[in-house]
């Protein structure tokens, strides 16, 4: 299971600014994020043996840049080591990288540095699945326990959950799971879709929009609130009146209240019937979180957060402090599948479910396999997983959703690998669309 060999060494580290001009088609857009347009820091490691990883952690545009050169401070952790080496020692490697004991001065993990870390974090990933010649969500199903959990740092963590829990819970979950894989195999994962609500979408796109993906097979959708609450009946009023009762609606501030507002707020919009709210406050503000959740309980709209969460220990916060009914991780936002696989073992035990947040630049590619071991080995059941038609195919591998449900990814690996096209035209700012579109003076190249 851990792969051998001198061959294994790290000779590259590779790092590239890749960007989609997403912000042109309003793609993305939301209450606070108006004009994002949807990027990635996508690192190579690359080995003697020739088998390379690839990993990412997504951005907005502007910044991205920032990250990349922050994934170069961390090449030297990485690059000239062997890497079935890594993979034997991955809490201590993992925590190398997450303090160094200069760069930890602008984290500690969370921020940029934080970011930087899932790609690497993520490429390693890759690379060991591609080693064994699976897909990343049947590498780690197939993981003894005390493997898997050896991938962990539980620092700051183990108050609430240690390692020989971790592993408990895990061969408790072990009778039935290859029936589990069979039936994954066979039916796939279900999604929901937020393409259908972004905030810079005319009505007329939404109903569009509603209707496509209801023909898709899909039950479940999101919308986009908080610019004003009149627009925000009016388009909870349309998705309703498209979907109907039975579907599920979901709706989605991205931080933009205070705690007083948010409560307010969502009390008007709670005749719509939103399964959560998500991150309807800072994402930092577990206790504004906490009176959110019990002000709305009532109505029965629970609260979702996680997307921008920034490490295990504020995931930990709120899941103690009954802040999230619904725990969203982000593939790329933390300190990759190390860290994100202790979210899911800390949110079993406090039995709130994950529905992982996606979109973005391989996000639906990376968190359909966290979400599909979590099924197989953890909770043995089915939630949702977040779906946005963007950017898909710029991946060989990419995410396939078939009547409303993901399909379980068969090509080895954690889904993260662009096509050489993807990278030809649209890393910044020298690809070739982005050399077009700033000679057509539809964007301004930012020099610094």
């Amino acid at each position: 299971m851990i792969p051998t060999g001198v061959d294994l060494e790290i000779v590259n580290v590779d790092v590239k600014d890749i960007r989609f001009p997403t912000s042109l088609g309003a793609h993305g857009s939301d209450a606070m994020h108006t004009d994002p347009d949807y990027s990635c820091v996508y690192v190579t490691l690359e080995t003697l043996r020739g088998v390379s990883g690839y990993g990412l952690t997504f951005t907005l545009g502007r910044g991205t840049d920032v990250v990349k050169l922050s994934v170069l401070t961390l090449k030297h952790l990485i690059q000239g080591r062997n890497a079935g080496e890594i993979f034997a020692n991955f809490s201590h490697i993992w925590r190398s990288l997450t303090s160094e004991s200069q760069l930890r001065w602008i984290g500690p993990e969370k921020g940029v540095t934080h970011l930087a870390v899932a790609a690497v974090v993520n490429a390693l990933w890759d690379l060991w699945a591609k080693l064994e010649g699976v897909p990343l969500w049947r590498l780690l199903s197939t993981m003894e326990p005390e493997l898997l959990v050896s991938t962990i740092d539980f620092r700051y963590i183990s108050d609430v959950i240690t390692p020989a829990e971790a592993i408990e819970m895990l061969k408790k979950a072990q009778e039935g799971k290859e029936e589990r894989i069979e039936e994954l195999l066979k039916t796939g994962y279900p999604a929901y879709t937020t393409q259908v609500g972004w905030m810079g979408y005319s009505d007329d796109r939404i109903r569009e929009l509603c209707k496509k993906y209801l023909e898709l097979g899909f039950t479940a959708f999101k919308i986009k609130v908080g610019r004003d609450i009149t627009s925000d009946i009016n388009r909870c009023q349309l998705v309703r009146k498209e979907i109907g009762y039975e579907n599920t609606l979901m709706i989605d501030a991205n931080q933009i209240w205070d705690v007083e507002e948010a409560i307010e707020w969502v009390k008007r919009l709670s005749q719509y019937k939103p399964l959560f709210i998500e991150e309807p406050t800072s994402p930092d503000d577990v206790l504004g979180h906490a009176t959110i959740s019990r002000a709305l309980r009532p109505l029965g709209v629970g609260v979702a957060t996680g997307e921008m969460c920034c490490n295990r220990v504020m995931f930990k916060q709120f899941l103690q402090a009954g802040a999230m009914q619904f725990c969203q991780i982000d593939s790329a936002r933390i300190g990759g599948v190390n860290e994100i696989l202790s979210i899911y073992l800390m949110a079993k035990k406090f039995n709130v479910p994950v529905i992982p947040h996606a979109g973005g630049v391989g996000l639906c590619e990376m968190v359909q396999h966290l979400q599909m071991w979590e099924y197989t080995s953890l909770t043995k059941s089915m939630k949702m997983i977040e779906f946005v038609d963007q950017q898909h195919d710029q991946f060989i591998h990419p995410a396939t959703v078939v009547n409303g449900k993901y399909m379980a990814p068969v090509a080895a690996g954690y889904s993260t690998q662009l096509t050489d096209e993807a990278v030809e035209n649209y890393e910044y700012p020298c690809g070739k669309e982005w050399q077009r579109m700033f000679a057509e003076g539809i964007f301004e190249e930012i020099k610094y």
